[in-house]
């Protein structure tokens, strides 16, 4: 995805007055946290979930969260994880493993979702997306950070030789992923969330670590179900051999020697680090944690068997935007489309699974250039609109939605979210008019988000087999 956000969201909506609103305070394992209350919704921000991976603990697993006395106050963002960032944009470091919950005041034996950001593994936070939507509803709701870029993803020699036989490598975003939804079971009863109904929900980059949790044996029991939001992958990843190679040369763009050793590599700043990174980041199947890819995971039933919601946007390709008309649709199609479908139905075998195409546009955005809904488009409806006041409408952001939405507009938003809500509270999307069916490969059904919202039946079928049949591994 893209850098969508040029300012630190340092209070989340309901917390906006938190120094001003009504106190809370929660008893976590690590200590008291005094939060703020306004209207029907309590909000906590900057939790530390595991310990600053900073100094030694610089690509290392992440370690539990420090305890403290008295009191902690939680009305404060945390930093952003260390990223490319624009002169007066958000504050980020290394020390950022922090999250934040918002839960319906009172709530008990909630439903709780976890939501895990977007943006190529190389930008963004939790905190940018806080938002009352779900507690609205009576959902916990936890925004989590993890570790970006060459901090989050990345191998060298050097460290998989000073590491442990079996401490896993490479993948810091995923680990703190982990640790994060090993908080939550731990500590979400206190904000009276259900540790057993949890839903992990995440676009893009979140997506596509979510289908990688699936994959892991570390994940099971952490989360009771899922919804993967345009992943735009198929589920390829780097071998560690290949990511400890494009690690060295990051590395020596960055200042070290070619054969620098752990020492060297932990003294680079973590700016250098970051601006010499290039391109997007994936999970790295380092033989540990990861020992097989996501596409062979699923291909081969490996997953966690969990309930799931998977779909995509009708302009993935908004994200390589020299793409236009029909080669735009192609690569949407291969890209996000065919391993959507892909996921749902090898999902399908077991627990259900419900797949969907997002192609709703706003009113005021029905252009005759426009070319669909771009990807990340249908966060803005799946939060209800309770994003847009925290982020500027502008056709770079399409996060933020439409600037002035119509009744139609809203009605879309209310329905996704609806189905949200419901998927999180039933383990089944119940929503709209039309009945959404689980999805079943001989009927091949999927819901559509459009103008109008529908089911449809075996939708642009030759083109996602012919992706399908490209691909030996979805076999």
């Amino acid at each position: 995805m893209l850098r969508l956000f040029g300012a630190v969201f340092a209070a989340a909506l309901i917390c906006a007055s938190a120094a001003r609103a009504e106190p809370v305070k929660v008893r976590v394992a690590e200590g008291v946290l005094v939060g703020g209350r306004s209207g029907g919704a309590v909000g906590f921000l900057g939790i530390p979930f595991a310990a600053p991976p900073v100094g030694e603990l610089r690509w290392r697993p992440p370690q539990p969260a420090p305890h403290w006395t008295g009191e902690r106050p939680a009305t404060e963002a945390s930093p952003n994880c260390t990223q490319r960032s624009r002169p007066g944009g958000p504050k980020s470091s290394e020390d950022c493993l922090y999250l934040n919950v918002v839960a319906p005041a009172g709530a008990k034996g909630a439903p709780v979702m976890v939501w895990i950001h977007g943006g190529s593994n190389l930008g963004g936070s939790g905190v940018q997306y806080v938002s009352p939507a779900f507690a609205k509803d009576g959902i916990v709701t936890v925004f989590i950070n993890y570790r970006l870029g060459p901090l989050g993803f990345f191998a060298h020699p050097a460290i998989s030789k000073a590491a442990g036989p079996a401490e896993p490598l490479a993948d810091y975003g995923l680990m703190d992923q982990l640790a994060a939804l090993q908080w939550v079971q731990a500590n979400i009863k206190a904000f009276g969330g259900d540790p057993r109904r949890v839903t992990v929900f995440g676009e893009s980059a979140g997506a596509i670590d979510i289908y990688a949790l699936l994959g892991l044996k570390k994940a099971r029991g952490l989360f009771s179900q899922a919804i993967i939001e345009s992943n735009i992958t198929w589920g390829d990843s780097p071998s560690l051999a290949k990511a400890q190679a494009d690690g060295q040369a990051l590395a020596v763009r960055a200042g070290a020697s070619p054969t620098a050793g752990l020492a060297e590599l932990k003294a680079i700043p973590a700016e250098k680090l970051v601006a010499a990174q290039r391109g997007a980041l994936f999970p790295i199947v380092d033989g540990r944690l990861m020992t097989e890819t996501s596409l062979q995971a699923m291909a081969r039933k490996h997953t966690v068997d969990v309930p799931l919601i998977v779909g995509s946007n009708s302009w993935e390709a908004w994200l390589d935007r020299s793409l236009k008309g029909q080669a735009a649709v192609d690569w949407t199609n291969k890209e996000g489309g065919a391993p959507a479908r892909f996921i749902a139905a090898r999902s399908a075998e077991g627990k259900p699974s419900w797949l969907y195409f997002f192609s709703y546009v706003p009113t005021e955005k029905r252009t005759p250039d426009n070319q669909g809904a771009p990807h990340a488009g249908e966060i803005y409806y799946v939060f209800d609109r309770e994003l847009s006041p925290i982020m500027t409408p502008s056709p770079a952001n399409p996060v933020s939605g439409p600037a002035n939405p119509s009744d139609e507009d809203k009605a879309m938003a209310a329905l996704v979210h609806a189905c949200w809500v419901s998927f999180a509270k039933t383990g089944t999307p119940r929503c709209g008019a039309a009945s959404w069916p689980k999805y079943d490969p001989a009927t091949d059904q999927l819901m559509e988000f459009g103008s109008p919202a529908g089911v449809r039946s075996h939708f642009r079928q030759r083109e996602l087999d012919a992706a399908l049949a490209e691909e030996p591994d979805a076999k």
